[in-house]
């Protein structure tokens, strides 16, 4: 009687098992579709805007764009008639943990009496700041002595915690030991840095490889300081890092499959971090013919914030503000010799409550882009700096669905990009003032 009762016993446990495992695995979610009905379209490949447009997205994902078409079935629409609809717009430089520093005493305030968690939670809420200004991605470009917590933000927004755009970020900027600030403190006090010190080149590669392992997607370093201007004209600088230190940060950070932004403001600074390799100069204010042929003939990206100089000038004096002009002057030759220029603000640097990122690119349609090359510079270029554009800067099929909509036409006022009224993320629509 003994083995037919452990068989009946055996296969009872066997059902329920069976049973139970059927129970808890619970149907798919069936993925949302939904039809979007553009009155105009900037697509990000044309240079003219499409008319009643339809654009099917299906969970995160475009899935088709089709001028004079018809939602499907079932679908949920949103009615986007009487706007124009844009690719989410991208800022490639940031700095979420920062809130203004024209002045030493703006930046050290922070460091010294603001928390690194009290911080975050500023970051946060920049993050959502940007997201609503219709930046549905971002490169955050070193956290100004809040350590790793851009990584932190990062995971929220991704994890869902927190509302914010997509992002990619750098952790700690690098510099030589006593070369950024918090400097001019008594010897006898251990106060915060805004940067992480590296020397030497056994250093610096351990410093990305450090960054790496706590969650960097770029590494960048500083180039230069001290911008000043010489007899010739030209805006020189002193460089912070010999070259084998910086070729040892690019190359580390190149073999563990990471790129490298400079700040790079003097044309000495410039130089060095095309010797390095970069991958990006950001500012870039001093930037020479020859340069600039180099950055066309090898591809790397220049970044020039041009929003964030024009607003620090006045308040530092020196050269500032005739760096802003010679800026202008370099844009406007690069533009011609088809150096790749991507929109990047250096929001951060001015307080996120207090100016809108997409000034940015009304100063690029002053300084002598067509208001299509300007967008482009936060959309289809951008992305490609980010490395994703696969899936983002332009409207079509196979895209995530980040999409932003304005009242007018972009491409004859580019001011309406300051005036954001629709913004979705994933296929998740974070504003809409147009209900």
């Amino acid at each position: 009687m003994s083995l037919p009762v452990r068989c009946i016993a055996l296969l009872s446990v066997t059902l329920t098992s069976v049973f139970c495992a059927n129970a808890q695995q619970k149907p798919a979610p069936m993925e949302k579709t939904i039809a979007i009905r553009a009155g105009h379209l900037f697509d990000g490949k044309s240079d003219k805007l499409l008319d009643n447009v339809v654009i099917v997205i299906k969970g995160d994902t475009i899935v088709s764009v089709i001028p004079g078409g018809a939602p499907p079935p079932g679908a949920e629409v949103i009615d986007l008639s009487k706007t124009t609809v844009l690719p989410g717009l991208i800022d490639t430089h940031t700095h979420v943990l920062l809130n203004g520093d024209i002045t030493a005493e703006d930046y050290d305030k922070q460091l010294l009496k603001e928390s690194i968690p009290y911080r975050a939670i500023l970051g946060a809420r920049n993050a959502r700041i940007a997201l609503e200004n219709g930046f549905t991605a971002i490169r955050d470009l070193e956290t100004e002595g809040a350590m790793y917590a851009d990584v932190d933000v990062k995971n929220a927004v991704a994890r869902g915690e927190v509302p914010g755009p997509r992002m990619q970020v750098a952790t700690r900027a690098m510099t030589p030991t006593g070369m950024y600030p918090l400097l001019g403190y008594s010897w006898e006090l251990r106060v915060p840095t805004g940067v992480q010190y590296v020397d030497g080149v056994d250093g610096a590669r351990k410093a990305v490889r450090e960054q790496a392992m706590y969650g960097a997607d770029w590494i960048k370093y500083y180039s230069d300081r001290q911008y000043h201007f010489e007899a010739d004209g030209v805006l020189h600088s002193m460089v912070n890092f010999t070259d084998e230190e910086a070729r040892a940060i690019v190359d580390e950070a190149h073999r563990l499959g990471k790129k490298v932004a400079a700040h790079a403001i003097g044309s000495d600074g410039i130089s060095a971090a095309l010797r390095a390799g970069v991958d990006t100069i950001e500012h870039g204010d001093g930037l020479t013919e020859a340069q600039m042929d180099e950055m066309a003939r090898r591809g790397i990206y220049w970044v020039p914030t041009i929003i964030v100089g024009a607003y620090v000038a006045p308040g530092r004096g020196g050269n500032w503000p005739k760096m802003v002009d010679l800026e202008k002057a370099a844009f406007q030759k690069a533009l011609k010799k088809g150096v790749k220029i991507a929109m990047g603000t250096d929001a951060g640097g001015f307080d996120w409550k207090e100016i809108n990122q997409a000034r940015e690119f009304q100063y690029y349609a002053e300084y002598g882009m067509s208001p299509a090359q300007a967008i482009r510079t936060g959309t289809s270029v951008a992305a490609e700096l980010l490395g994703w554009p696969d899936k983002l800067g332009t409207v079509e099929a196979g895209k995530w669905a980040d999409l932003v909509a304005v009242s007018g036409d972009p491409l004859k006022d580019i001011t309406e990009l300051q005036r954001v009224k629709f913004v979705m993320k994933a296929g998740v629509v974070y504003k809409n003032d147009l209900r």
